[in-house]
Order: C-alpha cells, then structure tokens, then sequence
C-alpha cells in the first residue's frame, strides 16, 4: 500500500469507531495526521505509522497538490 496521504483523503478504517462509521476525512497531514469522522464529526489525531496501519483503503483521494501548483503558474 503506498503511503502517500493527502488532504481531503476519504479513507476506511480497519475497526469501525464506536459511533459505527467507519469513513474518515484527512485534514491535516505532517508527522501526525487529523482525521475527522464522517459519522459524528469527532476529530482524531494519529501519529502517521499508527494511521497506516488502522487505514484499510482510501475511498475517495484528495486533490493533488502537484495539479494545483500547476495550475496556478
């Protein structure tokens, strides 16, 4: 699985969270990554290894910020 996160990543989690969703959305990313469910809206930050190994698949990628920086030139 590649490790590239995004901003705006819709990712699946491996366990559900207690409110029964189990859809994410990154919005923020560095050494930890945010995280807020798309359930209840509670937002979690994980370290960034903790975070691939709970992620299960992204569902729905971010815009790509290479894209964006091209765009503006």
């Amino acid at each position: 699985m590649d490790q590239d996160i995004r901003l705006q990543d819709i990712i699946q989690t491996r366990k559900p969270h207690p409110c029964g969703s189990d859809t994410w959305v990154v919005i923020r990313t560095g050494a930890d990554i945010k995280m807020k469910c798309q359930g209840c809206g509670r937002i979690v930050m994980l370290d960034r290894m903790v975070f691939l190994k709970r992620r299960k698949k992204v569902l729905q990628p971010g815009p790509d910020p290479m894209e964006h920086r091209e765009e503006q030139q």
